[in-house]
């Protein structure tokens, strides 16, 4: 009998799988199965020699690869841009402040006629939640779609650079793993995608850990332990990962200040003290000094937050080059590119 779970997960999945479970578009973490998230790393880790620094191949080349990001981004959209080149990829940066949506044409028409350019694959990052999934299923279905983020909805590859770095610098495997996420959990994409993944990977024991007014209600119903108090969320922790707060809360009924804020929850050499010795702790950028994390913590020795960066690159190499290859299984390959 197939339960209502089952046919929810199968929904998540398309439109991102192709016939053979291959990926054909990354919208999202969710509804992907742990095989398919270990492909994942297996392939980024493929991108490393053997003294662990990145190469270079030339499985994109001759596709076309176009950067649409309707918000503002600087991590995100460079190490994507060097993810591609490192592909091999024809890569084309939509410069969206001077695009014709800002002249009143729709987005169905932008993505229609950039398709018509014999773009491969789009690499999106817009504020509308689902704007991904739109795009694979309403309009370019034929075009590789990755999702660089949308609304408060998800950030899939940012999640997988976080599961690729704790799969490389943590000493025991996910099952064994007790993970404690820090912030702004209600607003975070990071946060929705990383909590997926560290479940469907096989942790057990994720821990959030943010004020009441910054907790999605109802949290609890997705098997994470809740915490309003950081010294106890993060003790005995292997993995410390803090969320970036906004600027617009700041000031607001959700956040009275920064060094309020930073008093309560703020990751400091103290609190890192409480996890297990060997805890890592990474943030996903860019970082509040100060207010989320103390200096000290995030140029510490155990911090991983430089090998995010640089897992990033790896990580969206691995996914852009297995959407092409789930596209080519769809029979959306362009031969003539």
């Amino acid at each position: 009998m197939i339960t209502i779970q089952a046919r929810l997960n199968a929904q998540l999945a398309q439109p991102q799988l192709a016939d053979d479970g291959g990926i054909r578009h990354f919208i999202g973490v969710e509804g992907l199965s742990r095989r398919q998230l270990e492909s994942i790393i297996d392939k980024a880790m493929g991108y490393f020699d053997e003294d662990g620094r990145l190469i270079n191949t030339d499985e994109l080349s001759g596709k076309t690869v176009m950067n649409l990001f309707f918000e503002n981004s600087t991590r995100t959209r460079t190490t994507f841009e060097a993810a591609q080149k490192r592909l091999g990829a024809n890569v084309l940066n939509l410069d969206i402040a001077r695009s014709s949506t800002n002249k009143g044409e729709t987005l169905r028409d932008t993505l229609w006629n950039l398709e018509a350019m014999s773009a491969d694959m789009f690499v999106v990052r817009h504020s509308a939640s689902g704007a991904a999934h739109y795009m694979a299923t309403e309009v370019t279905p034929n075009v590789a779609i990755i999702n660089a983020g949308d609304g408060w909805h998800a950030h899939p590859t940012q999640a997988m650079l976080d599961m690729l770095t704790i799969y490389r610098e943590a000493d025991k495997p996910f099952d064994e793993l007790s993970v404690a996420i820090v912030g702004d959990i209600k607003h975070s994409r990071v946060a929705r995608s990383d909590i997926s993944a560290l479940q469907t990977l096989g942790v057990k024991d994720i821990r959030v850990i943010a004020p009441k007014t910054l907790l999605p209600k109802g949290i609890e119903r997705y098997g994470v332990l809740v915490f309003d108090d950081i010294d106890k969320g993060v003790a005995d922790a292997d993995v410390i990962i803090g969320l970036r707060i906004q600027n617009e809360r700041i000031g607001s009924p959700l956040l009275p200040s920064t060094s309020e804020y930073f008093k309560m929850y703020g990751i400091t050499e103290a609190r890192v003290a409480l996890a297990k010795p060997n805890a890592l702790v990474m943030h996903p950028g860019p970082m509040n000094r100060g207010i989320e994390i103390a200096s000290s913590v995030a140029d510490g020795s155990q911090s991983v937050i430089l090998k995010q960066v640089n897992n990033g690159i790896a990580v969206r190499m691995a996914v852009m080059a297995m959407a092409m290859a789930g596209q080519r299984q769809a029979g959306y390959f362009k031969p003539y590119n």
